[in-house]
């Protein structure tokens, strides 16, 4: 690409790709695609977005195309890529200037210099860093910000690499730059303090910028630029340092007010003090503990002494929190239970805690964790009465930023330290119990806060706590106060219950609780959690799925009816069967939902849950549904539809039990299996849930499901085989192997081109045990059930193989004796026994000549299917079955699926439950024996070992 007439086209095309009109637009954006590949083209963009003459939006496109281009074209091994001539040059021209004037632009600059520095530094680009060094030294105020900027990103980016040889390279450039890097954030971190004390704002804040961005590479160089830190004595001395400089900037924040321009970086900055304590505590523990004390003093002293009061920001203090829960949860940080098999710095660090969390630091924690942080503020409580619903929806996912970490802080060390807590939290709920003053808030948001505790703790406290006492006594007084006011105390004392109902809480109690939950559930504060309900009687059944379907109807927020339908779905799944008579109402109000729903993908997944288990609750009876049910699942797994991301796992899932309680194949039913290979071509984790609704095909219908589909279905099975595990083999295989269970002739044509290679398998000896026992599997049913097809397959093989006939099958009757112990279960097992023998009689010397491995195969499956009667003395087989009446199943016991009666029926007609074993060795040694007569029958019998004899004539007894 010649420079100097390129720059002018090139130019005009950013420009016209800048535009809003597509008809100039889309051609500009081709014409640039083509360019990419072009020598030259890279060179010409530099000169472009380094040109502060021209206009913004096209340099930033030509910031842009250049950083696309080193991530496809500047590795040597990629197509098009660009030469070493063309990417020497370009790196000569990166870091001739570092004056660009725009923020955004130079913040992209320096992200493609770190790029390109991932590539090539150090080796193809040694003179980078010394160059950024000595810029940042500079005077000139822009130039020095600018090759800070690029000196952060660069060391960012190789402070990321993985690779050993990496690691070592970023190491050696750590130790090289460190004493530098100290002593630059050190400057401009004086310089901004001594700036904000003279009130001279505007200087401050670039300081305080270049105090970030030095901060921001030391962070980067401390946690990976040392193997051994703490062995390191600027590394350690830095870290000591970042606790008095974290004190100056908190009184700075104190001191600025809101509406200062530092404000809001000075907060970063603080926030990126404990960031590197944060991080340099978990990449490298042991290096920490010398730091564990003064960590916890500080933290603890912001966090729960009036040293904290009055920062502005929550994030600080969330921070702390973290530190705090980290040092206290560190594995590293606790012995072993034998302390002699500690190590010494695990012991070293256990020492220091210990010190540290006494028991009046202990207590102190506590009590401010639960009377301080756990307390609604007045903003939410107005959020309430404005809006309960999205304070509902808010409070279920930590309703402020503090609380997520405050919660998690408090069950960590009540954890750790329950022995001493568990008395303050004990006392603080014994100071609460009785009657509260609904015109005392303080006095209730006190009790809401410690209810809170109580039952986060639950399994921490299952011990000290009569639950079922305090539910009768006070808890059930309280959810009966009606007082406006006291619904904080009544929406705490449900979710309490909730937390404790799977801990400690007697079934006798259930119908008091059901029936709270029923008023509650009348009750117009949204904010009442109704998760509590699930656990339901038959009796009530009816009253809480209709409140529960006219809550559903009246809330608004996405977020709550989610939870709404989560609740549904866990009553259907918990009463099965019994909801039929109840869902009617649900039934035509979901298509609504789901048309409302377009927007909101998670929504739509919660309502696919709800059809899963209401399929399963209606069985047979969901047929009904089937107008709204079968678009919803061709929709949720149709890979051309954006949707499917988020609703294919769910919508698989709703495919599968929609087909396990088909009563019959439909037409419609029929077609969706269209999307199936597009999923299968997929390869995802939802491969095995695909193999199942392919099952479940078959079951539900094998002749009209292989006439349509088994060709293009036989066609993906070959492709899967060339290039997937051996657990995925094996569900391919099932596959055909249950056609051919369900349709022995049907299903050996339709998949007639994968069983060549099943055939392969068993004669090359699979060396996989479950492929080949899924092999024989296969082989067992062809033969057993197919012989006309197994005889031409026998020939086509022989044929490959250039071999007789009667001398493949011998390998073949050789191969299936010597990895019988392949085969585990036990139906085919005698399946296989059953196939060896419908080889007999025969008078073929291969059949003869493999007569006593056969004989071997047979007792060996007796032996498995076999059992005695002990009254008689008798054997059965124990796999037959019969037409009997279905055994009555227990309360906890799931009714049948109409795919489980099918799975049933065919199991009567399938031999391995219908042909007794012993019956069908006793028919086939007397044929062989009358075709052979006594005398050749005899000598042939002498090829078993007499104990297998023995054993066999046991068996037979009485036939």
């Amino acid at each position: 690409m010649d420079m100097d007439s390129a720059s002018s086209v090139v130019l005009q095309a950013l420009t016209q790709a800048t535009s809003q009109d597509t008809a100039l637009l889309k051609p500009a954006e081709e014409q640039l695609r083509q360019w990419e590949t072009q020598p030259g083209f890279y060179s010409v963009l530099l000169n472009i977005f380094n040109n502060h003459m021209l206009d913004v939006n096209v340099r930033w496109l030509a910031v842009l195309y250049f950083k696309n281009g080193i991530d496809r074209y500047w590795r040597r091994v990629a197509p098009h890529a660009l030469s070493e001539e063309e990417k020497t040059s370009l790196r000569a021209g990166l870091i001739t200037n570092f004056n660009e004037p725009v923020n955004q632009i130079a913040t992209q600059i320096a992200v493609l210099i770190a790029k390109v520095a991932r590539l090539d530094c150090p080796r193809q680009w040694p003179e980078l860093i010394p160059i950024l060094l000595e810029s940042v030294k500079g005077q000139d105020g822009l130039r020095q910000h600018r090759a800070l900027l690029t000196f952060y990103h660069v060391t960012k980016t190789l402070a990321s690499k993985r690779l050993a040889q990496d690691k070592r390279l970023f190491q050696d450039l750590a130790s090289g730059i460190y004493s530098f890097a100290c002593s630059l954030w050190s400057h401009h971190t004086d310089c901004f303090l001594q700036q904000v004390v003279a009130g001279e704002q505007a200087q401050a804040l670039g300081s305080l910028e270049r105090t970030l961005l030095s901060l921001k590479v030391l962070r980067k160089l401390t946690v990976h630029g040392f193997q051994e830190p703490q062995q390191n004595v600027e590394v350690m001395g830095f870290l000591n340092a970042v606790f008095e400089r974290l004190k100056q900037f908190l009184e700075c924040s104190r001191q600025v007010g809101p509406e200062s321009p530092c404000r809001e970086k000075l907060e970063k900055t603080t926030i990126l003090y404990t960031k590197v304590l944060l991080d340099f505590l978990e990449v490298h523990p042991c290096a920490f503990i010398p730091l564990i004390q003064r960590s916890l003093e500080f933290a603890v002293s912001y966090v729960f002494t009036p040293a904290g009061e009055g920062l502005a920001f929550e994030r600080f203090t969330v921070q702390c929190m973290n530190l705090i829960k980290t040092i206290v949860k560190n594995d590293a940080y606790k012995p072993c239970k034998n302390m002699e098999d500690s190590k010494p710095e695990s012991l070293e660090a256990h020492k220091i805690k210990t010190a540290f969390f006494t028991h009046p630091t202990l207590t102190e924690i506590g009590r401010r964790l639960v009377s301080h942080y756990f307390l609604l503020t007045e903003e939410e409580l107005a959020m309430w009465e404005e809006d309960p619903e999205s304070f509902g929806t808010l409070t279920d996912t930590w309703h402020t930023a503090t609380n997520p970490c405050t919660e998690v802080l408090f069950l960590d060390i009540f954890h750790n330290y329950s022995q001493t807590l568990t008395p303050v939290l004990l006392e603080m709920v014994q100071n609460l119990q009785g009657p509260t003053n609904v015109e005392d808030p303080v006095q209730l948001l006190m009790k809401d806060a410690v209810y809170n505790a109580v039952g986060l703790a639950a399994y921490e406290l299952f011990d000290n706590v009569d639950f079922d006492q305090w539910f009768k006594n006070q808890l059930l007084c309280e959810l009966q106060v009606r007082h406006n006011r006291y619904k904080l105390i009544r929406r705490r004392v449900i979710w309490l219950i909730g937390q404790w109902i799977s801990v400690k809480f007697k079934s006798d109690l259930r119908p008091l609780l059901y029936e709270v939950i029923l008023s509650l559930m009348q009750d117009p504060d949204l904010v009442v959690r109704i998760e509590t309900a699930t656990t339901l009687k038959l009796n009530i059944l009816f009253s809480i799925f209709s409140l529960l379907f006219q809550l559903l109807q009246q809330v608004n927020e996405c977020d709550t009816k989610m939870q709404v339908l989560h609740v549904i779905s866990c009553v259907i799944e918990r009463v099965s069967i019994q909801i039929r008579p109840y869902v009617g109402c649900l039934v035509q109000y979901l298509p609504l939902l789901w048309r409302q729903s377009e927007e909101h993908n998670m929504l739509r997944c919660a309502i696919l849950t709800t059809l899963i288990h209401l399929v399963q609750g209606l069985g047979a009876e969901s047929k009904n549904l089937y107008p709204f049910l079968l678009p919803v699942i061709q929709l949720s797994t149709d890979v051309s539809q954006p949707p499917h991301v988020y609703l294919l796992e769910d919508g698989l899932e709703l495919w599968l039990v929609t087909l396990e309680n088909s009563p019959a194949i439909t037409p419609e039913l029929l077609r969706i299996f269209q999307n199936m290979p597009a999923l299968l071509e997929l390869s995802s984790e939802n491969l095995r849930t695909c193999f199942q609704i392919v099952n479940a095909y078959i079951y539900l219908s094998a002749s009209d499901f292989l006439q349509s589909y088994a060709e293009g279905l036989c066609k993906s099975f070959c492709d899967l085989l060339k290039d997937i595990t051996n657990e995925g083999q094996v569900q391919v295989l099932k596959v055909v192997e249950i056609a051919l269970k369900v349709s022995p002739v049907l299903g050996a044509h339709m998949f007639q081109p994968l069983l060549p290679s099943v055939f392969r398998g068993v004669v090359d000896g699979e060396r996989y045990p479950v492929v080949m026992s899924t092999y024989l599997g296969i082989m067992g049913r062809v033969l057993l059930q197919n012989a006309s097809f197994f005889s031409v397959l026998l020939t086509q093989m022989a044929g490959e193989y250039n071999q007789e006939v009667g001398q493949l099958l011998g390998v073949v009757i050789e191969m299936w004796v010597d990895r019988m112990d392949n085969i585990t279960q036990p139906e085919r097992r005698k399946l296989s026994s059953l196939a060896l023998l419908s080889l007999l009689p025969s008078d073929n010397s291969v059949v003869q000549e493999k007569f006593c491995g056969i004989v071997n195969i047979c007792v060996e499956a007796l032996h498995d299917v076999m059992t005695e009667d002990s009254d008689t003395g008798t054997f059965k087989d124990c796999m037959l079955m019969s037409h009997l009446e279905e055994p009555k199943l227990s309360d906890d016991e799931e009714p049948p699926t109409e795919q489980d009666k099918r799975k049933k029926l065919l199991a009567l007609e399938d031999p391995v439950h219908s042909v007794s074993l012993q019956q069908y060795v006793y028919e086939k040694l007397k044929a062989q024996q009358a075709l052979m007569g006594d005398q050749g029958f005899g000598a042939l019998m002498e090829t078993v070992d007499t104990e297998i004899v023995r054993q066999l004539q046991e068996f037979l007894q009485g036939l």
